[in-house]
């Protein structure tokens, strides 16, 4: 049964475990069974106190991130290798069972020209080693496909299935995100059925980045493809009210999300549930 998720720059402008109490217990009231934090820096990054953090509330941690931009696939593999198998094993220590995001990618990071056979075979040879470290330790790691201004290297649902295909481990799966998807598929439902059986965590975003149901995303066309597909994973809301520094050029989010960002929790939670059940999804509770 699917459950609904929240990702942490929606309430916090950075994951500190020690404030997490503040916060977790209003999330589950609001039937929130997961909890996105960014790991963008595994030498820095409290594991034990977010496990501990997600132990005391009964909720489910995952963890994401995009490159740093210092982080170079093709010219110097090793080091972006050696990189990912430190955030998996911290996203590991922490109590997450995945590693999800552009864990082949930098965000906001573009060549200026269609990617090459080096960056595509670069992807396969660093996901191949990062996804088998990952299998190691009974987790699975994810590949965000983005919209063509954040990335140039997997935009679309076919394109991620097929990378994934070609790497062969079972461990691997496809993160959409309604946001990215709204620009680059061909509706939101094809994009879910194109994923097919690799699809295995959903971001939903609204058009803007701010609370669901006030842009142009079209909530009923996405939980139908989910419904179709029997999706039965975490399904996260991602909003910016916060951005981090090391993601805001790539997000390029400027201004407020939102006119009242307290909406986006609020009122964004409540609506992506209810449309989930106008398309026949029973959300499990906390």
């Amino acid at each position: 049964m699917p459950r609904l998720g929240l990702h942490s720059l929606a309430v916090t402008p950075l994951w500190n475990p020690a404030e997490a109490d503040s916060y977790f217990p209003g999330m589950k009231a609001l039937g929130v069974s997961a909890f996105e934090v960014p790991l963008l820096d595994p030498a820095t990054f409290d594991s034990r106190g977010t496990r501990a953090a997600f132990e005391r509330h009964g909720l489910i941690p995952i963890c994401s991130l995009g490159l740093p931009d210092v982080i170079d696939i093709v010219n110097r593999p090793d080091e972006a290798a050696t990189f990912l198998d430190a955030v998996v094993t911290a996203a590991k220590e922490a109590g997450s069972d995945v590693l999800s995001g552009v864990t082949y990618g930098t965000i906001g990071k573009v060549s200026g020209s269609p990617p090459t056979k080096a960056e595509h075979d670069a992807i396969a040879r660093l996901i191949g080693h990062v996804g088998k470290t990952a299998k190691s330790l009974g987790m699975r790691l994810g590949l965000e496909p983005c919209n063509r201004y954040e990335t140039h290297l997997l935009n679309t649902a076919k394109q991620t299935a097929a990378m994934i295909e070609r790497i062969g481990l079972d461990n691997l799966f496809i993160h959409l995100d309604t946001y990215h998807m709204n620009i680059e598929e061909q509706g939101l439902s094809r994009g879910f059925e194109e994923a097919g059986e690799h699809l295995g965590y959903v971001h939903l975003s609204e058009s803007n980045r701010g609370v669901p149901g006030l842009g142009t995303i079209d909530w009923d066309d996405a939980f139908a493809g989910l419904k179709a597909v029997g999706f039965d994973g975490i399904m996260t809301l991602e909003s910016f009210v916060h951005v981090a520094p090391e993601l805001a050029g790539g997000l390029a989010v400027w201004r407020p999300v939102a006119d009242n960002p307290d909406d986006v929790v609020a009122r964004g939670i409540p609506y992506l549930a209810e449309a989930a059940k106008r398309a026949g999804i029973t959300i499990e509770a906390p």
